[in-house]
């Protein structure tokens, strides 16, 4: 039977391929609309994007899933914005990515930044394994966690090869927690004594995505804002080594209940990195070395984020709700134990590098 589908598939000319995906990249198109407009409407009643687009696209995803079950006439879009979508999303995000700024910063913070994401994946890591969560979801939720959030377990997921459901999951429990973040994090300063500096390299630290760390520090004061922009970008500089190192070990990851296969022998280089992680680190270097202008870096960056909302849309039409509910109760103890964690690293980096 499998064998007549492939058959079946391979005599089915590009073209024709394309065409199928139409219906079910329109849904998804759709729902990234209306999770725009959405976004749009929270930025003009209360300043700032509470929640984002993309994290409204999976809910709304995810509730239409609920109600109704795509016939097989949406699932080749569906499937196609889930994955190649967000591979052209992850490669679009390095032209966002500059080194001058960030290499400014000084040595001792940056290597401290560098410590804490390493740091904060092998706790989270190890607390997600201790709760029994899969191996893939506890790296989606440690690299949320401990990097940028949604963005993150985004371009994560593919090169680990985690299932949609255990994708959505993740995001869905990690964005509640950025939201109660970017709402609590302010408390910190009265309760341990933060200046305005400190309270800026510890939401740079922990708070998940950039719009967040803007609305969890512009209330305090622009030196926070400045600088919990400039150490939330070193984070996201992050992304692009750690999806290179797991793509280097999502080999060794078995099956989700399976033994481990036996190894083979070593695969091609591009097997071991994806073409758009190699994308991602190009457009990241010209950035850098001025080949690509800031003027040109702004269309491309928010055409990836637009992207990145259209296969959330995708991966939350492939979620049931009954999944969620089974691992709802892990999944939320992982994430808020890890957040506590990085909580914890990131004031003890400020006291230690004596950041006034």
């Amino acid at each position: 039977m499998t064998t007549k589908t492939s058959s079946k598939e391979a005599a089915v000319p590009r073209a024709d391929g394309m065409a199928s995906t139409l219906p079910g990249i329109a849904l998804c198109l759709g729902i990234t609309m209306v999770a725009v407009v959405i976004q749009a409407v929270e930025e003009k009643s209360l300043g700032h994007p509470y929640i984002e687009a993309l994290v409204i696209a999976i809910l709304i995803g995810i509730a239409l899933r609920t109600a109704w079950t795509p016939s097989a006439r949406f699932r080749p879009g569906i499937a196609f914005s889930a994955k190649q979508v967000l591979e052209v999303a992850v490669t679009l995000l390095g032209a966002s990515i500059s080194l001058g700024a960030i290499v400014a910063s000084g040595p001792a913070l940056l290597t401290g930044i560098v410590g804490t994401v390493g740091l904060a994946i092998a706790a989270s890591f190890a607390i997600c394994r201790l709760l029994g969560l899969p191996a893939r979801m506890a790296i989606l939720v440690a690299c949320g966690n401990a990097i940028c959030g949604n963005s993150a377990i985004a371009a994560v997921a593919p090169v680990i090869g985690a299932d949609g459901k255990d994708v959505a999951a993740s995001i869905a429990f990690t964005a509640v927690l950025g939201v109660l973040m970017v709402l609590g994090l302010p408390l910190f300063i009265p309760l341990v004594g933060l200046s305005e500096h400190q309270y800026g390299v510890l939401a740079g630290l922990t708070v998940y995505a950039v719009p967040q760390v803007l609305a969890a520090t512009v209330p305090v004061g622009l030196l926070s804002t400045q600088v919990g922009t400039l150490v939330k970008l070193v984070r996201v500089l992050m992304l692009g080594p750690v999806v290179v190192i797991f793509s280097l070990l999502a080999r060794h990851l078995p099956p989700e209940g399976a033994p481990a296969p036996r190894r083979a022998g070593p695969p091609g280089f591009t097997k071991l990195v994806p073409w758009f992680i190699l994308g991602f680190l190009a457009l990241a270097s010209f950035r850098s070395l001025g080949l690509i202008p800031e003027a040109a870096s702004r269309p491309v960056t928010q055409l990836a984020g637009y992207l990145t909302v259209v296969s959330m849309a995708a991966l939350g039409l492939g979620v049931d709700l009954r999944v969620l509910a089974r691992v709802g109760g892990r999944v939320t103890l992982a994430v808020t134990g890890s957040l506590a964690v990085l909580l914890a690293i990131s004031l003890v980096l400020i006291w230690t590098l004596r950041i006034a």
